[in-house]
């Protein structure tokens, strides 16, 4: 595996949390940065020695509700 995907979203009570696809990978900061930094980690924990994905890439939702 090359590269794994995590959706990211800002959570109800601020910060962001983001889960990957295809790995039960999950994980939550209250800033970009540390976001950054703690999916870094959770890849890092996750995989086995030399089996982690080269590129983590990050896939931002933004949610908007427009009233009619």
């Amino acid at each position: 595996m090359n590269e794994i995907f995590f959706i990211v979203e800002e959570a109800p009570e601020g910060g962001y949390s983001a889960k990957a696809l295809g790995e039960p990978i999950f994980t939550e900061a209250d800033t970009v940065e540390e976001l950054h930094v703690q999916v870094r980690d959770a890849v890092r924990c996750h995989f086995d020695e030399g089996k982690a994905p080269r590129m983590i890439r990050l896939h931002f939702v933004h949610e908007e509700i427009l009233a009619v």
